[in-house]
């Protein structure tokens, strides 16, 4: 029809495609043979650096082409002036900008402009700065800009407060901007003789307050927050033995209150969010920090309910709710310097800790959530009686070599198979056995296999 555009059919446009990539394709393995054949021969000259250049500007993650041309850029350096060299590294600079256009996130790019920048005569670290800042402003989360910006920065000497000044704008710009975050934890500064947490306590906490508070499920605030207040180090020079005891007195009862008024805050905002989980995991752990044993039941009923809100992350939960039960009984037993240890109704879905119980002689881990008994459970050289009833215990690899175990109660647990039992006839003194409510007991011949496998054992309860 007169007046209207021919519009070619699809499969006519994917030929024309087809061969346009096929032309492309030709070129750039024609150009690619000669730059390995002039690398091959030793050749470090100015055409090899157009062929890279060339083949670079549509592909800039061949890093064996970045290598040959840091080869050629090394050995034009040795035989041109000074302000020569000065022009050939600017140019190369100006090359990697176009390069970065084609790919921002080109690591060969990255770091051929890191050496680039390195071996100039006179760099512009002003410049730098400023390319950081505008691919930053296209994508804030640009790890290799990042470690860039870390180089730059390092080599020119930005002072502190600066870059502070500069993730504070990209921060109030985009409080979840988690690389924003993760580099002011390397900017903050340490004073030589006073912890973190006095420092510049104020400043940080209420910045980072600032961030959960207008939005309490962004996890990137909660991160370099927990990351703030686990800044425990100290960083001081040694003084005296009696100004440096003073010194860690005061450190201790300085920190304690930033804890406490941060653990304040937390709980302010969990009146106003009780189901967000950032807000009740970092509660938990302030408590632990602060008194362990004294916030223990709050903390149980903050795992109750992380669970709840959490459900797909139960499973951590439950382990490192497990974690703190234990550490808070290993506690109360050093008070009591007892060598019976009971963790019988605590929920617990794993053990750990185990080295800290060597001396130990009879441990209680009845009616739990434990699958198993871990290697590490062989530590227990002192162990005369454990009682692990109502778990679900499948496994008892844990139960080897245990010189002076007597007594082992298993009732209602998962264990299904002989093999499974293999472990307790290490246990030379083992007199005692109670595996009640274990299907292996429906086994045939199950009586007479066990007598044969535990001859030790006089009292067999199934």
């Amino acid at each position: 029809m007169h007046g209207r555009v021919k519009l070619k059919s699809t499969a006519q446009q994917e030929e024309e495609k087809r061969k346009e990539r096929e032309k492309k394709l030709k070129i750039y393995v024609t150009a690619r043979d000669a730059v390995f054949a002039k690398r091959k021969n030793g050749m470090l000259d100015d055409e090899a650096l157009l062929l890279t250049q060339q083949l670079l500007s549509s592909n800039p993650d061949v890093a064996t082409l970045w290598n040959y041309r840091r080869e050629i850029l090394l050995h034009l350096e040795t035989i041109r002036e000074e302000v020569d060299v000065q022009k050939m590294y600017e140019d190369e600079l100006s090359f990697l900008e176009s390069c970065l256009k084609v790919n921002p996130k080109s690591y060969g790019s990255w770091h051929h402009r890191g050496w680039v920048s390195a071996r100039l005569p006179r760099p512009d670290w002003t410049r730098e700065l400023g390319l950081c800042d505008r691919c930053l402003s296209l994508d804030d989360r640009n790890f290799h800009c990042w470690d860039y910006r870390r180089m730059v920065v390092k080599m020119s000497g930005v002072p502190v407060d600066q870059e502070l000044q500069f993730t504070d704008r990209l921060i109030g710009s985009n409080f979840s901007n988690y690389s924003s975050w993760h580099y002011r934890n390397a900017c903050v500064p340490f004073n030589n003789m006073k912890p973190l947490g006095v420092i510049l306590a104020f400043s940080e906490y209420e910045l980072v307050q600032n961030a959960f508070f207008t939005d309490p499920n962004d996890q990137s605030a909660w991160f370099y927050y927990r990351w703030l207040l686990g800044r425990g180090m100290y960083c001081y020079v040694v003084p005296p033995l009696a100004q440096l005891l003073f010194l860690l007195s005061e450190l201790s009862v300085e920190k304690t209150s930033v804890l406490q008024s941060e653990l304040q805050s937390c709980n302010q905002l969990l009146e106003l969010e009780p189901q967000n989980k950032w807000c009740l995991l970092t509660i938990i752990l302030l408590m632990r920090a602060l008194d362990p044993l004294g916030y223990e039941r709050e903390t149980l009923s903050h795992f109750q309910t992380l669970k709840e809100v959490d459900p797909m992350r139960g499973a951590y939960y439950g382990d490192l709710c497990s974690k703190f039960m234990i550490e808070n009984t290993i506690l109360k037993m050093e008070y009591a310097e007892v060598r019976v240890f009971s963790l019988s109704d605590k929920n617990l879905t794993t053990l750990c800790h185990l080295d800290q119980l060597l001396l130990v002689t009879h441990i209680n881990l009845s009616s739990n959530q434990l699958l198993r008994l871990p290697p590490q459970f062989a530590m227990l050289q002192c162990l005369e009686v454990l009682e692990a009833d109502n778990n679900a215990i499948e496994n008892l690899e844990g139960l080897y070599h245990l010189p002076k175990l007597e007594d082992v109660s298993l009732k209602n647990n998962k264990l299904s198979r002989l093999s499974d039992l293999q472990p307790l006839a290490s246990c030379p003194k083992l007199t005692r056995l109670d595996l009640r409510r274990n299907p292996v007991t429906q086994l045939v011949n199950i009586e007479s296999e066990l007598a044969e496998l535990l001859p030790s054992v006089t009292d067999l309860l199934l």
